[in-house]
């Protein structure tokens, strides 16, 4: 039987579902360029087209994918694998979403076994192509053209390319802290292997290199297990990097502690690229009301139990003495491993207006242990940063502009699932433009650093149990699909990538190409350049929603970069 098959090239930005057609072309996108050190991605889509009559003797149709360029070395080919999104996005919802139903999502990279591809009858697919040149790659324009052939004959089924212009200009070292939270527990739960056992520590190690590979430059470090999307009551998996032994005696409880895993992950993270520390929050969610889960192992016992919990006041209780003797251990060990200004503190995560003084007597109650420390943490209320209870504060997305309105300027960014409406987001039903814009925003409002919750968090909502991230994209049906990770956890404790992932990148990528261009002609007439023709000022609520918009800005950043760098 002879096959109809087809190839079109896409940007990074189009999102192929399986039973659509996809998008009309769009030639205004198919123009890349690009600068050495970065990674450029665009998508090639397949079909083979038969009469229904004949689906079934096409269904086991395998193919060869062939790359051919001069730059072959730097292109790197995955699968886009649509994942379950029984919960896209929340009941009210704005106009820029791809889809509001639940169904199959495009998200998930996955390597190609063998360099092969099913080829499903009347189903469109995609491949994931990254061209990643270093700085010894050589300038110049280049085709990169994939080709299908028949597994069985060899003949050619069909064929696609995408010609990238690379610039003479190396693209420099991202200056935005950027955090997404790293949750050590959840991988030990996925692959059923002991905490800080040596096959956790290697996966760990994977998911950390991963992590520093797509710009994420510092990481939440779990001191003690993060007090974080915890149920009232309740307990996450036990990851604690500080061993503690509790001794009561006539003076009261006495502490001893061993920093060895500590020191191990700093200087981990440092070996896979981190540069900055996260410590985890120092009291619980939502209004520092209670101490974290923290274990010792008691008056000589070997084995731990809990000590502080959701039943351990926040403050005037033990576990303020116990803070007393550990905090400046702790910064002793950071001073020491050459990181202490370079570690960030916690009080805790997301406090609303009404928890405002519990919050306070938390941060008072550590404040003189964490002179000259970076104190950050999640807020929508600008009177936490006024009343001085935050040194750094991370703003809610949608409410940014409050704080920006009144002079602040030393702002970090976040958004998750609460950041549903109008602003950028990395939800899957999303379109990647909604999550590549973000970039651009960042530059423009001058944000320091931003943060997400979650880099892989594969448990419910509240962590009442795991989760499968292959099954279940949602947290139990508590978030958007995909905002509670960006990665998945891959066969071997390797981690797979997402569109997502690979979107955010490009931001972050844009971020750093923007701040190249700036240091030769200044910030605002980068940003004149972004305005350039819009009816609008871009703000984090109002922004161009195209495709076109992205891939064109930075093409023309680019350009002009060549030319004053060359």
């Amino acid at each position: 039987m002879k096959v109809q098959c087809e190839a079109r090239v896409y940007s990074s930005l189009v999102k192929i579902f399986p039973e659509a057609m996809p998008p009309v072309r769009q030639p205004e996108c198919g123009r890349l360029t690009a600068l050495k050190n970065e990674r450029v991605s665009f998508q090639v889509a397949y079909a083979v087209n038969v009469p229904e009559r004949e689906e079934r003797s096409a269904a086991h149709l395998c193919a060869r994918v062939e790359v051919i360029s001069p730059v072959a070395r730097y292109v790197k080919v995955r699968e886009v694998i649509c994942v379950p999104n029984d919960y896209p996005c929340h009941i009210a919802c704005d106009d820029n979403y791809l889809r509001t139903q639940p169904g199959l999502y495009p998200d998930l990279l996955a390597e190609l076994h063998g360099g092969m591809v099913r080829m499903v009858p009347n189903r469109w697919k995609a491949l994931w192509v990254d061209f990643y040149p270093d700085e010894s790659a050589e300038a110049g324009e280049y085709e990169v053209r994939l080709r299908f052939l028949d597994e069985q004959s060899g003949e050619v089924l069909c064929e696609a390319e995408q010609r990238i212009l690379l610039y003479d200009a190396v693209l420099p070292k991202q200056t935005l802290k950027r955090t997404e939270w790293f949750h050590a527990d959840c991988l030990a739960d996925y692959y059923h292997v002991p905490v800080f056992s040596e096959e956790h520590w290697r996966i760990l190690e994977n998911f950390i290199r991963c992590a520093a590979e797509h710009g994420i430059n510092m990481l939440l470090t779990p001191v003690f297990t993060p007090p974080l999307d915890t149920a009232v009551g309740g307990e996450r998996t036990t990851v604690q990097l500080v061993r503690v032994w509790a001794d009561q005696g006539p003076e009261g409880w006495r502490y001893r502690f061993d920093f060895e895993r500590l020191i191990r992950w700093i200087r981990l993270c440092l070996d896979c690229g981190i540069e900055y520390f996260e410590i985890s929050h120092l009291f619980t969610q939502w209004g520092a009301e209670c101490a974290p889960k923290i274990v010792a192992c008691v008056n000589g016992a070997e084995s731990e139990s809990r000590i502080f919990g959701w039943d351990t006041p926040a403050v005037g209780g033990e576990y303020t003495g116990f803070l007393e003797a550990f905090l400046p251990e702790l910064l002793k060990v950071l001073e020491a491993e050459g990181v202490r200004q370079r570690s960030f503190f916690h009080i805790s995560d997301e406090p609303s207006a009404a928890q405002q003084e519990s919050y306070r007597v938390a941060r008072e109650s550590v404040a003189g242990l964490l002179q000259g420390q970076v104190i950050m943490d999640a807020l929508s209320d600008v009177e936490f940063y006024e009343k001085g209870y935050v040194t750094l504060p991370v703003c809610a997305s949608d409410h940014i502009h409050e704080f920006l309105n009144r002079g602040v300027r030393n702002v970090w960014s976040y958004y998750c699932t609460g950041q549903w409406n109008e602003v950028s987001n990395r939800f899957i039903a999303m379109p990647s433009a909604r999550n590549r814009i973000y970039g651009l925003q960042l530059f423009k409002y001058g944000i320091e650093g931003c943060l997400h919750w979650g880099f892989n968090f594969y448990n419910t909502a509240h962590s009442r149990y795991p989760v499968n991230p292959f099954a279940d994209t949602t947290g139990g049906g508590a978030f958007p699909g995909g905002d509670p990770f960006l990665v998945y956890p891959g066969e071997g404790g390797a981690p797979l990538g997402s569109i997502r992932l690979m979107v955010f990148e490009e931001a972050m990528s844009d971020l750093r190409a923007m701040n190249m261009l700036a240091e030769r002609i200044g910030r605002e007439a980068v940003i004149g350049m972004a305005q350039e023709e819009l009816p609008f000022e871009i703000t984090f609520r109002n922004y161009p929603q195209s495709d076109y918009y992205l891939i064109h800005l930075r093409n023309r950043i680019n350009a002009r970069i060549a030319e004053l760098f060359a």
